[in-house]
């Protein structure tokens, strides 16, 4: 008896040792199969490898080689004949992510498509497909595409960029160099970061250390669970071992917009504001670099509506401090139209909270704002106004009045100059100009380029 109890020790240990080996096949690659792993099997095939063509002017105009920028050089080569323009193809490559399998949305940057004459999204399983740009937004450096699939196509859906904390782990997918679905991966090194290219100053990026290069722009970023928390850019040329990317709490509302609108809309407030200096401050016995100033409120606008005046002092958008007009600006940006935002402000010298409700700025008030931020009136390029003005622009809005002792009278602009861009909205009816003076009216300058006769001119203007 004491033998059977003997081996049947024996074999229940040999029993538990083997069942505590590993096992070969699925066991021991599960064994392996980490967070990172199951992030990029999550979402892996929602990655889509971007290819867009477009074209360059390869030959100069007759005023090249006199030192003028290539900006003013490439605008003067509308005046000759665009027979004697070569134009050469060139392919830009970059990542994007599906965020609706069912509609065929496709998110991505700006920068990757922009004046784009064709684009081709390939997914992971090799199809191809041709896009469409829905819309884009090159203040955040985003775009949504759209392809023409017949069934469902493999998504993500949109995570939470606010709760993310410096040093916890991300995964970066993208085609950096044309290498599909590489994955990188490192931490978060920083918040809110503010990133400045050569014409345009970016806010609120996330900063990591995972590898972010040409072809990786537009692609996703994640955290450890899969969860889609920023889109990648490689806008930063400079950025060694550095990578950027856009938060995507502030790329739902602007993919919103895009999508319903084509464009994002700023929402309406009816406020004009004016930081706040040293003096005034003193003046008003403000602590100095904490609020700023409402310069003017307009009729009828959700500011009348909410109670605020002129001369209030604004603190706080939803408990955003507010230092300056540009932290206003941005603040603004969080909210869509029709979002309801409580104002913290200094009204007759005690602390108030107004709410407002935001709107879309009323299109049928556009030549009232241009008067108001430009001092000119324009018309449209009839053939009556052609042959009153002698106009020979093909394209643009004529200006019919200048306010006397306005900037633009100061500086010589005339009745008759025609106004071709507006900031970097081109202008070839009174349409575009409208949606431009829209777009542009919170903005603290505006260039403007003036033609006359077969000459042009950038004037930027302070409103």
């Amino acid at each position: 008896m004491q033998k059977i109890s003997l081996y049947f020790n024996r074999f229940l240990c040999v029993f538990l040792f083997l069942l505590c080996l590993p096992v070969a096949g699925n066991g021991h690659e599960s064994g392996r199969r980490n967070a990172v792993v199951s992030a990029v099997q999550k979402i892996g095939p929602a990655v889509v490898n971007i290819s867009s063509e477009y074209q360059v002017q390869t030959q100069r105009s007759p005023f090249s080689g006199f030192g003028m920028d290539p900006f003013f050089d490439s605008f003067f080569r509308d005046f000759f004949d665009p027979g004697l323009e070569r134009r050469q193809k060139r392919t830009s490559l970059g990542s994007g992510v599906i965020i609706d399998g069912k509609r065929g949305f496709i998110l991505t940057n700006a920068h990757v498509v922009t004046q784009s004459q064709s684009i081709s999204v390939v997914l992971k399983d090799e199809r191809e497909f041709q896009a469409q740009i829905v819309g884009v937004d090159p203040d955040s450096d985003l775009a949504v595409l759209k392809i023409g699939n017949q069934e469902d196509l493999p998504s993500v859906e949109m995570g939470n960029s606010e709760d993310l904390m410096i040093g916890e782990t991300v995964v970066a997918i993208g085609n950096p160099f044309g290498f599909s679905h590489t994955v990188t991966t490192g931490v978060i090194s920083a918040l809110n970061r503010s990133v400045r290219t050569d014409d345009t100053v970016f806010h609120n990026f996330i900063q990591t250390d995972a590898s972010i290069n040409p072809g990786n722009s537009g692609g996703p970023l994640l955290n450890i669970h899969g969860d889609l928390i920023g889109i990648n850019t490689a806008i930063y040329a400079k950025a060694q071992g550095i990578g950027f990317a856009i938060p995507i709490n502030k790329a739902k509302r602007i993919v919103s917009d895009l999508i319903q609108y084509g464009e994002v809309v700023i929402p309406w407030t009816g406020l004009f504001l004016q930081d706040l200096d040293k003096e005034l401050a003193r003046y008003l016995k403000i602590p100095e670099g904490k609020g700023v100033i409402v310069k003017d409120v307009e009729p009828d606008s959700p500011a009348i509506t909410a109670g605020i005046h002129k001369g209030d002092i604004i603190l706080a958008l939803d408990n955003i401090p507010i230092r300056s007009v540009d932290d206003y600006q941005q603040s603004l940006k969080r909210f869509s139209v029709g979002s309801r935002i409580m104002f913290k402000l200094l009204q007759d010298s005690q602390m108030k909270t107004r709410s407002l409700t935001t709107s879309v700025f009323p299109e049928d008030r556009a030549f009232e704002l241009a008067d108001k931020l430009l001092g000119i009136s324009i018309e449209d390029l009839s053939p009556k106004n052609r042959r009153r003005y002698q106009i020979s622009a093909r394209e643009g809005v004529v200006i019919s009045n200048v306010a006397p002792r306005s900037y633009l009278d100061g500086i010589g602009v005339k009745v008759g100059d025609v106004i071709r861009q507006l900031d970097d909205q081109t202008i070839s009816s009174v349409n575009d100009f409208k949606k431009a003076i829209i777009k542009s009216r919170q903005k603290k300058t505006l260039v403007i380029l003036i033609q006359r006769g077969g000459q042009g001119y950038y004037i930027t203007v302070k409103p």
